[in-house]
């Protein structure tokens, strides 16, 4: 008979059921590749893809606002003292001057493109960013932090981006040194900044945000280490020049756009720097999409299978058909995946 150990592992149910265990691990850690690949290359197309789309809509509102020109004429002239009347002496000078006039635009509402920032130091050249830092901002670009001042104008303008994923516009933020020339390019005006500073701090260290001292900066955050959510990278620019005034209504449309995401965003949380750090990892009702493709899969193996046990047709049937189909429905659900949230929960640093 044996020992029923042996006959336990001889056995071909055994058999049956750790050739399950290995497709289960081999699917699994087929999908996670998936998802690396998604996060890291897939993301940036549909970055690249909105970055194309905001420098149509920055285009737009150009044209709609242009620069205007007006002239300005000084005339030098004398005047005869006995008279009455004024007389114009001989020869009259004029001096015309064109001078260039900003346009009046509207303060950025949410999600509408700002203008662009390049760092030439570390390749970043004309890179959109938006207002708002919400999650769905930034998968369009880098993004302005509505509670700050504008980039430009007096007090501490902060802005957002990746360095991983979503274009990774703040990859090698970590490169830049102290007088690295920043430049930023709104409707209202371009503006260079060259950096100071820079500091790993804690993600619920929100001091970054308020003012500097009074100084006219400019503060970048990303997250740190790559491909970590743990800390924040803090960069510090420095205004070259005067700055401009705000923009009409400007406080009132960024108090709208922090109270909107404070009433409709659970996750608003003015104790961290960004809202990385209480993002769920995965979000519903998008997470069905990944609910719904690992049935679908269950489905495909079940008709496979029935198909070459009764030999009614060739097992590779549902996998092509179904296949596609799931991939399709993988794609959402990554959609609705958060990398940040998924390092965070795991405390990655790869």
């Amino acid at each position: 008979m044996g020992n029923p150990v042996t006959r336990f592992f001889a056995s071909r149910g055994f058999a049956r059921g750790l050739g399950a265990v290995g497709r289960f691990m081999i699917t699994s850690g087929t999908v996670i590749l998936l998802l690396v690949a998604y996060q890291l290359w897939g993301t940036n197309l549909q970055t690249n893809k909105a970055q194309t789309q905001l420098a149509s809509e920055f285009g737009t509102a150009e044209d709609a606002a242009p620069l205007v020109s007006r002239t300005t004429t000084s005339t030098t002239a004398t005047t005869a003292p006995t008279t009455t009347t004024t007389a114009v002496g001989d020869p009259t000078t004029e001096v015309t001057a064109p001078i260039k006039v900003a346009p009046k635009v509207a303060p950025p509402t949410e999600g509408q493109v700002v203008g662009n920032i390049s760092i030439p130091s570390i390749g970043l050249r004309n890179f959109w960013f938006v207002e708002g830092t919400g999650v769905d901002e930034l998968k369009r670009g880098a993004a302005h932090y509505p509670d700050t001042v504008l980039p430009g104008q007096k007090g501490n303008a902060a802005i957002a981006g990746h360095r991983t994923t979503y274009g990774a516009p703040f990859h090698n933020i970590d490169k830049v040194k102290p007088g690295d020339v920043v430049q930023v390019k709104t409707l209202y005006g371009t503006f260079t900044y060259k950096v100071t500073s820079q500091k790993v701090v804690k993600p619920s260290d929100v001091s970054v945000l308020e003012d500097q001292g009074g100084a006219n900066t400019l503060t970048l955050t990303a997250c740190h280490p790559k491909f970590s959510a743990k800390e924040r990278i803090i960069t510090f620019a420095t205004l070259v020049g005067n700055p401009v005034a705000k923009l009409p209504n400007q406080d009132k449309v960024a108090q709208e756009i922090i109270a909107r995401a404070e009433t409709h965003d659970d996750n608003a949380n003015p104790t961290s720097i960004d809202e990385f750090s209480t993002e769920p990892v995965v979000k519903f009702p998008g997470a069905w999409w990944g609910v719904g493709c690992m049935l679908l899969w269950i489905a495909v193996r079940l008709l496979a299978w029935f198909g070459h046990r009764d030999r009614r047709y060739p097992r590779w049937i549902p996998y092509l058909v179904g296949t596609p189909l799931c991939l399709l429905m993988l794609y959402f659900f990554f959609e609705v995946f958060s990398y940040e949230a998924f390092t965070r929960v795991l405390n990655l640093n790869i």
